[in-house]
């Protein structure tokens, strides 16, 4: 070792440049006695430093440092082959200390136990309990000889050495054998009295170091990262062997959610177009480590309440906290800006997962739609506002001309263009948006049919049709004049001008109404639809009421298409009505002065019926156009706007007042103008199908109101009226020439109605 430790420095030994300097006076002493002086209790180390390196050069104490550690490794080289040499009985001087140990905690408590029964004794107190212990005393020195004893001491022993050798092996399954058998010779020992007191007191206070220290060995097994699952559920039955099911439980639960974390790491939400991908992946590591951890449960703990409590309670805080993760990390933006998609997608899986516990006994969702339903009701409310801005938007600019959807839009997917064709109408560029918009909210909220929102965003689709149709309404050019424009910018619409841009906004309220937002909302209704495990009543009552719904829903949404089309027809009777200037077109001064007018007159219908049948004749081609396969909207448009012109005659008490009592009377020729202008009407709404009950009954009615009128000035109506023959033939010729199919030399044969013409029409 000397010769290992001595270092070659400058052609001389380390020792011989030290004695150059150092007058070592005992150098020829042995290492022993050399050793002394570091032996002894007043030994200062920093004064013996100082007093031998005072006269030493800053390069010798750097060798003396290098010298010192070195020898330093050496020694601990030394130190471990010294103990690798000699490992054996290591083991065995160690194994012999913890026997020792044993027996000197045997010791102790036997002592502890005498004491108390001398103080016992001494108080005058448990003399039964003293008599028994004489005579345990008497029975062990009886029962118990020399040879027992050590038998007993000996068995003790190799008990002892075979379960630390087991637990220092990690031979678990064995060690609790010997564990088992162990408690199996303590209880025997209390009836049979097997071993001594000593040697039970000792057995029983091995089994319990024993014990705590397994545990505490598969404890520190079971959180490693690296346990299989295989690994912990034997970790855990073994913990649960030893007799502490409660912390088993607790630390499988704990693994579980330590391993989960662990994962979780890996997943890192990298912006809008990934949070679906991560919402997924989040949403299947934490349910599937709750289904593992509630499949372990019940394997190892079968489902006992207690377990089952701590079980439910551990698997709804997971999903609280997983929910939350998602809330913050994905959802929560999207649903303040209205982005419906996102949220629904990730809410809709992670109920998705959840759902599949369910089978085990765990019904999760609860705590997921608590937490989840108000960002999607915040979402859904943000993205029906949405709906309502873009497609105002939109409107600002659209130029009213219908067409089909574009081919990559997402509500006509891969479809064939001949498929598109049948199944999407055309629209108008801001009707398009519209329906995309809505198809789209309808169909992210009908997967979410555990929120139960349906209602919500049906009446959120009602509200911003709504809104939609008010801005048609808007894009007429009469409500120009009642429109504020420091409103929002809804209200910025731009005005359709031409009467084909007016029926195109009839068309967009029409087909969204008719069939767009039906369809859309039938989604809604199909997330409802009960399932396979509903019972049959339920199913029936369903399929009873789903018919009523749509019913209902048809009826809302033409209410509003009324208010469009009633005010279309608004517009276009006062244009007929009034001039430009404020005058009236439709004034009682065309019929009273047309008898102090001696010239000839040429019988036609007034120029304002003329004006009408044009308008009327315009629309329906229009109409036929626009509104293929539902033509009966064109009729009711055609029969609306014609009620509402001679419904305003009717309720005109102007008009009346004039006719009725005005100076001048309602003369023969006025009344039969007047009667020739009704038949007019009644004639081309009747070929044009758009004759409507109700319409002819305000004629009749306001015909007799005329002959009336005519019967006060004391002249017989009748007597000057030509037969109804005449009216429909000049009525006809008007049709004719106003169509182009005849020419106007034709109205010269009827222009003069003779005296032989005059029918008593008294009947009337």
């Amino acid at each position: 070792m000397e010769k290992n430790t001595e270092t070659k420095m400058d052609g001389g030994s380390f020792s011989s440049s030290i004695g150059d300097s150092i007058d070592f006076e005992e150098k020829d002493l042995s290492l022993s006695d050399k050793l002394k002086v570091f032996k002894g209790s007043g030994f200062d180390p920093d004064s013996y430093v100082t007093n031998r390196c005072r006269h030493m050069s800053e390069k010798e104490i750097r060798h003396l440092c290098h010298y010192l550690v070195d020898l330093r490794k050496a020694s601990a080289e030394e130190m471990r082959k010294s103990v690798y040499a000699n490992y054996a009985a290591f083991i065995r001087t160690s194994r012999e200390i913890s026997n020792l140990e044993g027996q000197l905690i045997a010791l102790r408590n036997l002592l502890s136990t005498r004491a108390a029964i001398v103080h016992g004794l001494a108080e005058g107190i448990n003399v039964d309990s003293l008599s028994s212990s004489e005579g345990l005393t008497q029975d062990d020195s009886s029962n118990f000889g020399d040879r027992d004893a050590a038998n007993s001491e000996s068995w003790l022993g190799q008990f002892i050495e075979k379960l630390e050798v087991l637990l220092a092996e990690r031979r678990v399954d064995e060690a609790l054998d010997v564990l088992d058998e162990g408690e199996h010779m303590a209880k025997d020992s209390h009836s049979k009295q097997t071993l001594t007191p000593s040697a039970l007191l000792s057995l029983q206070k091995a089994i319990t170091e024993q014990k705590q220290k397994l545990a505490a060995q598969l404890a520190e097994a079971a959180f490693q990262s690296s346990v299989s699952a295989a690994e912990l559920r034997s970790a855990v039955q073994a913990l649960k062997r030893l007799g502490d099911g409660p912390r088993a439980h607790t630390l499988m639960l704990s693994s579980h959610q330590q391993k989960m974390q662990g994962n979780m790491q890996g997943l890192r939400p990298s912006g809008t177009s990934h949070a679906v991908a991560y919402s997924a992946a989040l949403s299947q590591l934490v349910f599937s480590t709750i289904a593992q951890a509630t499949s372990d449960s019940l394997t190892l703990f079968d489902d006992e309440p207690c377990y089952s409590s701590e079980l439910v309670t551990w698997a709804v805080n997971q999903t609280e906290n997983f929910a939350r993760l998602i809330k913050r990390h994905v959802i929560a933006s999207p649903a303040a800006s209205g982005c419906l998609r996102p949220v629904a997608e990730s809410v809709h899986m992670s109920l998705g997962h959840c759902s599949l516990l369910e089978a085990r006994g765990l019904a999760l969702s609860p705590v997921l739609l608590k937490i989840f339903r108000p960002c999607v009701e915040q979402a859904l409310v943000a993205n029906i506002k949405r709906i309502e801005q873009c497609t105002a938007a939109i409107a600002a600019d659209d130029d009213w001309s219908l067409a089909y959807p574009p081919i990559g839009s997402r509500s006509l997917g891969t479809a064939s263009l001949a498929g598109v064709i049948v199944s999407q109408p055309k629209l108008s560029s801001s009707a398009h948006r519209f329906n995309t918009m809505v198809q789209e909210l309808c169909e992210d909220i009908s997967p979410l049919e555990s929120l139960q929102l349906s209602e919500q965003a049906l009446e959120g689709v009602m509200l911003v049709f709504n809104a939609y149709i008010s801005m048609l309404i808007k894009a007429l050019p009469g409500s120009v004049e009642n429109e504020n424009l420091e409103g929002s910018v809804n209200r910025i619409v731009r005005m359709a001008e031409t009467e084909s841009e007016q029926i195109a906004l009839l068309a967009n309220a029409l087909l969204l109404a008719d069939e767009l937002i039906p369809r859309a909302v039938a989604k809604l209704s199909s997330s409802q639809q009960p399932n396979k495990a509903d019972d049959t009543s339920k199913r029936s009552t369903d399929r009873q009421s789903r018919p009523v719904e749509q019913r209902e829903l048809k009826r809302r949404l033409q209410r509003l298409v009324d208010q469009l089309r009633d005010s279309f027809c608004r517009q276009h009777a006062l244009e007929l009505i009034f001039l430009e200037d404020g005058g009236v077109r439709l004034s009682p001064d065309m019929y009273i002065n047309m008898d102090g007018n001696p010239e000839e007159i040429e019988w036609f219908p007034s120029p304002v019926y003329q004006e009408l049948f044009g308008k009327l004749t315009r629309i329906a081609g229009i109409a036929s156009d626009m509104f293929v396969g539902r033509e009966r909207f064109a009729t009711i448009l055609l029969m609306r706007l014609t009620e509402t012109i001679i419904l305003w005659l009717s309720e005109d008490q102007t008009f009346w007042e004039e006719i009725e009592q005005g100076p001048t009377p309602l003369g023969p020729l006025g009344l039969q103008q007047f009667y020739l202008d009704m038949e007019f009407v009644i004639l081309f709404a009747s070929q044009g199908r758009y004759l409507s009950r109700n319409l002819q009954q305000v004629i009749k009615n306001i015909i007799g109101r005329a002959i009336e009128a005519v019967a006060a000035t004391k002249i017989d109506p009748y007597s000057v009226l030509p037969e109804d023959e005449w009216f429909a033939e000049v009525a006809q010729i008007a049709i004719d020439m106003l169509t182009g199919k005849t020419h106007v030399g034709a109205v010269e044969n009827v222009s003069s109605p003779t005296a032989s013409s005059v029918l008593s029409h008294g009947s009337n």
